[in-house]
């Protein structure tokens, strides 16, 4: 894989094809388990570990399952690793494995995994398929976080379960401050990346129009030196006509 191949990658899966807040996938368990950043966290790196570990290994098969039962096959994949995960959280961390609920075996049919798989993994190759897990995951992780952040600080006056300030907005931590939070953090994130993408595009429109140097000539040529070699050639000239 090339570096602008993994430049590319990178920059769908956080930013331009960012799950959460470009293509607004995975909503239930983005308003249901943002409450609290550690939550976000949580479940983001569930998801990322199962998007990394299923497209690998649906890109290995990609050739071997056959058309008619891919979507069956990749849900089989995916139900595996999620049960893996169900199993490793409930044994080392139970109050997480507890906060997730019944959004945590919902990890089955979550569209974020299903889509990569469908539209990437069986397409591509195993190292670009593990990349486009890795950072898709990332930027659905980095996404909830934010958004549990911001619902925590608010509406609880804590980060990360360290209280900061006894004033709270019980607000946000409502199903309607979820929403609220939500829909606003895709407004600030969609107007930001399409002002950057205007600039960006503005630059690249300006250097494709500019004026290409002229290559015709060397460019070690010296024009005074062009100008003496005349001269010198004019004077011979005048000499031999005077002789």
């Amino acid at each position: 894989m090339t570096g602008k191949r993994f430049k590319t990658i990178a920059f769908d899966g956080l930013l331009k094809n960012n799950p959460t807040l470009r293509l607004v996938l995975g909503t239930c368990p983005t308003l249901a388990l943002s409450t609290a950043a550690f939550n976000g966290i949580g479940m983001g790196l569930a998801v990322t570990f199962i998007l990394i570990c299923s497209n690998v290994l649906i890109s290995l098969l990609r050739k071997t399952i056959p058309n008619a039962v891919r979507i069956p096959a990749f849900v089989i994949i995916i139900a595996t690793f999620v049960t893996i995960v169900r199993m490793v959280l409930d044994k080392f961390i139970p109050s997480l494995y507890d906060s997730m609920g019944v959004y945590l075996p919902l990890i089955v049919v979550n569209c974020i995994i299903l889509g990569r798989a469908e539209s990437f993994a069986s397409k591509n190759k195993v190292l670009d398929s593990a990349c486009d897990g890795l950072f898709t995951g990332l930027g659905f992780t980095c996404a909830l976080t934010l958004i549990g952040a911001i619902r925590e600080i608010l509406g609880a006056g804590a980060i990360f379960g360290y209280t900061l300030w006894d004033f709270k907005i019980e607000f946000f931590t409502s199903s309607a401050g979820a929403f609220f939070v939500y829909g606003l953090s895709i407004a600030i994130f969609n107007a930001v990346y399409s002002k950057i993408e205007n600039v960006r595009r503005s630059k690249t429109f300006a250097l494709r129009i500019m004026p290409k140097p002229d290559v015709s000539a060397p460019d070690n040529l010296d024009p005074d030196a062009g100008n003496e070699e005349n001269a010198n050639a004019t004077a011979e000239a005048t000499a031999k006509e005077v002789k």
